[in-house]
């Protein structure tokens, strides 16, 4: 009796929870309301099965409940109740798989009229590529990614020289325009997904695959790798900001070509060096950095990470905090750099110079070999010589000072960096030097780093 009575609370207590349950499906903002009445389908046959099967369970148990003066009668086998069982199943497997058919049938249709959008997923960010004018997107290959061509464009097809390249976590896109999203993985399975949208695919390395949709709502909306892809997966976000035809195009006339983007690597480098003479006075003439004042190497860093932390600083993504003493102080340098030409003139000319040999301190804090297990994690993106990796978007570590390197770590830690909404990789930095648990952890792993040499 007391069986069937929990098994009766169950089946009520589950119809309650997802009749009256805050936790639902987002607003949708696509053409997909097919993919929603499929999943509610699949909701209504899988609930009324499982209603009915307690519900018949908890008759049983209380019908049949152990009575003494009783005899239980064996029947092993039963034609007529295997035949409804058989037949019901095949009429709920059929409800649940019929609409679901035709949805897929849609979804691998793409419009004739649909805009191309190119999705590349990598450890753990997302960038995208446009077609150009002549609305064809150039030939790709892995071999040809570098520094300068991170989408690895073939530089010989003349399709490829206007597409227009989106190296940031957010996308714009037209409401009401028909859109083939087609992707491609440069390392491992990823897979993209934007809820609103009820759509997912994954990214396939060594292929490509595609989606299409039709975005129907203004808005922002957050993009997402639903694949288990690395230590730092979930901080794998993006976002697609869906608005006005005129704003679309008003955004898309702002980004660059991919010759545009090789000819800006091409950039005056004296230019830049007549920039950094504001800099000399705290991160030296050959830009070896000053370890008494907290100012860090900057001579032979990658320049792509150099030219997003200036227009972090410009744009008090970092340095925003009070707490940020170090920071704030670079926030009137970065502010004197006019406009984009200026910040990619200085990086590309720090980048140029000869890396540095530096002093660091003669008190040793940390166990190398300890901090070479750790180092383990952040080789991933950092390299195994910590030499940095500019398609990760990780910074060069090896010939850094120790003491700058543990004060951002800490600040990392403590949410004083990485926080900013616009800083597109603090969060992955964040859960990374949480990983160090203690000021131990820290000091061994920076006593391993201060073993490498620095590369050119």
């Amino acid at each position: 009796m007391v069986i069937a009575v929990v098994i009766l609370l169950l089946v009520i207590s589950s119809l309650l929870f997802h009749f009256l349950s805050p936790w639902w499906f987002t607003p949708i903002a696509s053409n997909w309301t097919a993919i929603d009445q499929t999943i509610n389908i699949t909701f209504w046959v899988t609930g009324t099965v499982f209603v009915a099967v307690n519900l018949f369970l908890a008759y049983v148990v209380y019908r049949y409940r152990y009575n003494k003066n009783r005899k239980a009668e064996y029947d092993p086998e039963n034609r007529k109740l295997e035949g409804w069982l058989t037949v019901l199943t095949s009429i709920g497997i059929i409800a649940m798989l019929t609409p679901g058919l035709f949805v897929w049938a849609d979804f691998v249709d793409v419009p004739a009229d649909a805009s191309e959008v190119e999705v590349v997923g990598q450890q753990w960010h997302w960038s995208f590529r446009l077609p150009g004018d002549d609305g064809q997107l150039g030939r790709t290959a892995i071999a040809l990614i570098n520094q300068n061509n991170p989408f690895g464009i073939d530089p010989d097809d003349p399709h490829g020289q206007d597409d227009v390249l989106i190296n940031s976590n957010v996308l714009h896109l037209p409401i009401e325009r028909p859109i083939k999203v087609l992707l491609r993985s440069k390392d491992v399975l990823h897979n993209f997904t934007v809820p609103q949208f009820r759509v997912k695919m994954d990214l396939v390395p060594g292929t490509q695959t595609y989606l299409w949709f039709t975005p129907t709502l203004l808005g922002r909306y957050e993009i997402l790798c639903l694949e288990l892809c690395g230590i730092a997966h979930y901080t794998m976000r993006g976002h697609v900001v869906v608005e006005s035809e005129d704003d679309y195009q008003i955004w898309l006339n702002q980004q660059p070509t991919f010759k545009q983007s090789l000819a800006r690597i091409s950039r005056d480098i004296t230019a830049g060096q007549q920039s950094y003479t504001a800099c000399i006075a705290c991160h030296g003439v050959n830009g070896e950095g000053n370890k008494v004042i907290g100012a860090p190497v900057l001579a032979g860093q990658e320049s792509d990470y150099l030219n997003r932390q200036l227009h972090y600083f410009r744009n008090n993504i970092r340095g925003g905090s009070d707490d940020d003493i170090y920071g704030r102080q670079m926030l009137p340098f970065a502010a004197m750099l006019a406009d984009d030409a200026a910040v990619a003139n200085i990086s590309l000319y720090l980048h140029s110079l000869p890396a540095v040999t530096v002093t660091q301190s003669t008190e040793r804090r940390g166990n190398v070999s300890v901090g070479r297990n750790i180092y383990k994690n952040c080789a991933v993106c950092h390299g195994q010589s910590a030499q940095g990796h500019y398609a990760q978007k990780a910074p060069k570590l090896a010939g850094q000072y120790t003491g700058y390197l543990k004060r951002q770590l800490k600040n990392y830690q403590q949410g004083i960096r990485g926080k900013h909404p616009q800083d597109m990789y603090g969060p992955q930095m964040i859960l990374m030097s949480k990983l160090l648990q203690d000021d131990h952890a820290i000091d061994d792993v920076l006593a391993y780093i201060a073993t490498l040499q620095p590369v050119q």
